[in-house]
């Protein structure tokens, strides 16, 4: 089992390392080859506690598997805090900062070395030992506090929520590497003072049996791989996270044609670039921007034409089917209003009633891409929802909605609204909703689907 564990989080560490180092077709991030000997050191220390491993190196110098282990577990913790130095300080105080640690690093290891000779030459004595431990928990404890920290710390100034999970799940880490570097400073103490409350030099049949091996041997396992795990988090999901952007762009500018066609058939002049029919599948970012700003646009272009009354009639509605305050109702009555303003637009019929405001929470709404898309989403959603048939021709009737006499009549009315198909003597009113014989003399400024790249 013990063979098993080590060896196995050695691979995988290994793997980690080779992930790291791999050519990524341009500059490889920040910090790389720090990561790179940060994993490559933990691997190798883990393979040094692999009882298979430890009996070869043992057959060799008696014993000489612990000094392995722990210095590469130092050159670890030092890789550890010079990929932070890379990351937080500009190159000359990272150069500095990291020069420091190594010969810190250097100097612990020769302290360690000398007492493990020393030791093995006297007999293995319990000061000597003591001495050994002092400087290895001393490092890494340091280290790891120092670690815990800053990662803590840089993870609330996270804006990626992928690298705040990483580098929390870091600290955990760090948290268990100083559980198991208080666990030794607590063996050294029996040690030093004479008490045998931890049996010296007593291997460990499990990762928990005996209890102390919980702390031994399964502490700084979880240390390790939470540390690996937080650090590789990152750069692990970067690629998925993006494809799932992509995914999402692409869904949310396909679902936007049909309200984008609608609204830039009536103000045909936001279109940025009418005769860009290209779209780019790397550069959805762009083209989905494009669409949200040109529909946007063509609402504040819209706005002499929003009624008061045609709001008023969906808001109603709304109401009757319990969705009145909620995101879905707020864009089923903003879906209704602009439904009508485009009709109002084509026909060119007299601006009569009280011009419409803004859809409610437009002020409070995330002026950024995702939350712009989302409420248009909603509102395309709405719009092309066929509204309660009965309901919402009299809602949209001007005699109930105090409209003036001039307002259109409830035929025409009722086509102003979200998916209404055109009555069949209003076709020549360009209806909200052309048919195919007569779509392309209602957007002449605007392709047929397939080239549906005008909106980018």
């Amino acid at each position: 089992m013990i063979n098993i564990l080590f060896t196995g989080t050695a691979v995988v560490l290994l793997c980690f390392a080779a992930y790291w180092v791999r050519g990524r077709g341009g500059h490889r991030p920040t910090g790389t080859w720090a990561m790179a000997a940060l994993l490559t050191s933990f691997a190798l220390a883990f393979a040094s506690y692999a009882p298979a491993v430890e009996r070869a190196v043992e057959s060799v110098v008696p014993h000489v598997a612990r000094l392995l282990s722990n210095t590469f577990t130092l050159t670890a913790a030092t890789a550890v805090l010079a990929f932070l130095f890379q990351l937080n300080l500009d190159r000359e105080r990272a150069d500095r900062q990291i020069r420091l640690r190594v010969i810190a690093l250097a100097i612990s290891v020769t302290g360690m070395t000398a007492f493990f000779v020393a030791e093995q030459l006297t007999g293995r004595n319990p000061v000597l030992y003591a001495c050994y431990v002092l400087i290895y928990i001393s490092y890494l404890g340091y280290t790891a506090k120092d670690f815990l920290l800053q990662t803590w710390a840089h993870s609330k100034r996270s804006t990626r929520r992928s690298q705040r999970w990483g580098l929390r799940t870091t600290s955990v880490g760090c948290g268990f590497a100083l559980l198991y570097a208080a666990y030794k400073l607590f063996a050294l103490i029996s040690i030093g003072l004479g008490l045998g409350l931890i049996p010296d030099h007593a291997r460990c049949s499990s990762p928990l049996t005996p209890f102390r091996c919980a702390f031994s041997v399964t502490a700084p396992a979880v240390a390790v791989l939470l540390i690996t795990v937080g650090l590789t988090l990152p750069a692990l999901l970067w690629p998925l996270s993006q494809l799932r952007r992509r995914r999402w762009e692409r869904n949310s500018f396909t679902a936007l044609e049909p309200l984008w066609r609608e609204v830039t058939s009536a103000v045909p002049e936001v279109v940025l670039d009418p005769g860009n029919t290209e779209v780019d599948s790397h550069d959805l970012d762009f083209h989905l921007h494009r669409r949200v700003i040109e529909i946007n646009d063509c609402v504040l272009a819209l706005r002499p034409y929003r009624r008061t009354s045609v709001r008023d009639a969906a808001a109603a509605e709304a109401a009757r089917r319990g969705t009145a305050e909620t995101p879905r109702g707020e864009a089923e009555v903003e879906a209704a209003v602009i439904a009508a303003a485009v009709a109002a637009k084509r026909t060119g019929l007299p601006l009569d009633g009280d011009e419409a405001p803004p859809a409610a929470g437009t002020r409070s709404r995330k002026g950024d891409l995702p939350a712009e898309t989302a409420w248009l989403l909603l509102v395309a959603k709405a719009y092309a929802r066929h509204p309660a048939p009965e309901n919402a021709k009299a809602a949209a009737r001007p005699e109930r909605v105090g409209a003036l006499p001039n307002h259109p009549a409830p035929e025409n009315a009722e086509a102003a609204l979200p998916g209404r198909p055109a009555p069949e003597h209003a076709e020549a009113a360009s209806p909200s909703h052309p048919t195919p014989e007569h779509a392309e003399a209602t957007s002449p400024s605007h392709p047929t689907p397939k080239n549906t790249g005008a909106a980018s």
